[in-house]
């Protein structure tokens, strides 16, 4: 882990954890095993051409839970590298990893009970939804174009709220712990966070480009589409069906996608159907060129104050303030004049903070006005130490002090530090004397407005880290126990009667105590099919299958399925 740690930039490695490998039950393999063969066996005729050598490619193999650790060493080659981390990550941060060619990974594996979709992260589909198509030259380039994009883009703080509510709902749900009355609670916290979502953010319609290609995209023409998307190269039940007539088809069409919404916890309803991965990558640069990083201005500088989370301000000067915005005050034209951020806030000049300016120094927020000087105000280059001036800009603002420092870039002035300063606009004081130095930001336009910091390294150098899951020694439980047999029995070389005599132990033991366990039962099936041992036991055991799909709507299709495949690798 700390190796990985090393290419991770700082501000990054909070939240990223040991996927401490050894916590993986024998029933987790199992359920891995089952979930990736049965869609390789799918996939590699439905996805995307680089899907199927691009799982080697990527550190990954059918047969177990793949090592972190040996997948980063395995995309480096393609100008990637992966990190652990637990769960759910803020949209900001997710496509920060992304953007630094890092694919973050969650550890945990979807319980047997929800193996065909899980709404929670897991390591069936980062790992092997995300990292087989990043082999892809084309494709890496949307993803990490994306990534860049992605990180700044700002969302309402009711947005935020909704992020913390679907992550406890999703999580909540694969818990497999928790009674109705809990998740009823949690899925009604959650419908009243998205009811409070009115305002299309740019947040929320990027992450609707991002769902409706990285996650669930297709590709090819409308009548023979190849899959591509996470999501669907992960689920055992949604990437079956994505090529069937139940499911609705689209052309991929920008204005359309980020006009469509999306429910994580339900299989999609429709898909779209892009034409080639530079089709996305020009998409993906359209949409950005309306984004508030891109576009600056008063009405960038609104949704940073909706989103009520930390943002970035860019001046013209290439001076950046990054807090959290909180007031804004206009002129008579209703462009923005003079800015208030609250709590910690920090200035930096091309993405690394300036010195003396972090949040030791403006803990408490930030004003900072914006606009043209008035013709008859002293040029800001002309100024001395320790006279008093009076600067008026066009908006009405006014700021009075004395000059006690000047910090420049070459030749630029980018903040002046006054004493005995007051600040006010339309006969408003907006800043005291008594309150201590003023820092100037020089700047007359606002160019960019995005999300996080300006200099990330140092705005989130003293954030907690993600605490790690302290891993549960546990010793196996009988069921477990069977599973790690029957795993060693199909991976070890013996003689025939030995197979036969210690299978028959196991699934003598399976049928007396866990009626009600199916995947282990077809794992059993398999050795019988391969090793033709066993032939006598072979209908009882199907038998009990047949009592146990009666169980649950999902056991008919996923052990049909798991037979079917059996049958095949058998012959």
């Amino acid at each position: 882990m700390e190796a990985t740690l090393t290419k991770i930039p700082k501000h990054l490695q909070k939240y990223v954890v040991d996927q401490q490998y050894e916590k993986y039950t024998a029933i987790d393999q199992a359920v891995w095993r089952y979930v990736m063969r049965q869609n390789h066996h799918f996939l590699k005729e439905s996805a995307h051409q680089a899907y199927t050598g691009g799982l080697t490619s990527s550190g990954i193999s059918i047969e177990k839970i793949p090592n972190v650790h040996d997948m980063n060493e395995a995309l480096s080659p393609f100008g990637w590298s992966a990190a652990n981390i637990d769960g759910f990550i803020p949209g900001v941060v997710f496509f920060d990893f992304q953007a630094h060619g890092i694919l973050p990974i969650a550890s945990d594996i979807r319980k047997l009970e929800n193996i065909q979709y899980t709404p929670a992260p897991d390591i069936i589909h980062e790992a092997a939804g995300h990292a087989p198509i990043l082999v892809d030259e084309k494709f890496s380039e949307y993803v990490k174009l994306f990534g860049s994009i992605g990180s700044k883009a700002l969302a309402t703080s009711e947005e935020h709220e909704l992020f913390e509510a679907t992550r406890a709902y999703s999580n909540l749900l694969e818990s497999g712990t928790a009674n109705q009355e809990e998740i009823a609670a949690v899925k009604a916290l959650f419908e009243e966070k998205q009811a409070n979502v009115t305002e299309l953010s740019e947040a929320e319609q990027i992450s609707r480009l991002y769902w409706w290609t990285v996650e669930y995209g297709l590709i090819g023409t409308m009548e023979e589409p190849k899959i591509y998307g996470a999501g669907l190269l992960s689920s055992v039940a949604e990437g079956r069906s994505s090529l069937s007539d139940s499911v609705e088809k689209r052309p991929f069409d920008l204005q359309t996608v980020i006009e469509t919404g999306f429910d994580i916890t339900k299989p999609q309803p429709q898909l779209f159907v892009c034409e080639s991965f530079e089709q996305l990558i020009e998409a993906v640069k359209e949409f950005a060129s309306n984004m508030a990083f891109n576009k600056g201005g008063t009405e960038s500088l609104e949704k940073a104050r909706r989103s009520n989370h930390t943002a970035t301000i860019q001046y013209d000067s290439g001076v950046q303030l990054t807090g959290t915005v909180s007031t804004i005050l206009k002129d008579s034209n209703g462009e923005a004049c003079y800015i208030r951020t609250k709590g910690p806030s920090a200035i930096a000049f091309n993405h690394k903070e300036l010195p003396g300016h972090g949040k030791g120094k403006h803990g408490d927020g930030f004003g900072a006005p914006v606009g043209r000087l008035k013709k008859s105000t002293c040029p800001l280059g002309e100024m001395e130490i320790g006279k008093e001036y009076t600067l008026q800009y066009e908006s009405g603002v006014t700021v009075t002090g004395i000059p006690q420092q000047f910090l420049r870039d070459q030749n630029r002035i980018l903040v002046i530090s006054f004493d005995n300063c007051t600040v006010s606009f339309n006969d408003v004081i907006l800043y005291h004397p008594e309150w201590g130095t003023f820092d100037l930001v020089v700047g007359e336009t606002i160019t960019s407005v995005f999300a996080g910091a300006a200099d990330s390294e140092q705005f989130y150098s003293d954030m907690e880290e993600v605490v790690q899951k302290p891993l549960q020694k546990k010793e196996e439980t009988m069921l477990e126990k069977l599973y790690s047999d029957v795993r060693r029995l199909r991976e070890t070389v013996m003689i025939r009667e030995e197979l036969e005599e210690e299978l028959k132990q196991v699934f003598e033991k399976l049928s007396a105590d866990f009626s009600e366990d199916w995947l282990l039962r077809v794992e059993i099936f398999e050795l019988m099919e391969q090793f033709k041992v066993l032939s006598s036991w072979k209908n009882v055991l199907l038998q009990q299958l047949v009592g146990i799909q009666t169980l649950h709507p999902e056991f008919p299709e996923l052990i049909q399925r798991g037979l079917r495949l059996a049958k095949e690798k058998g012959l």
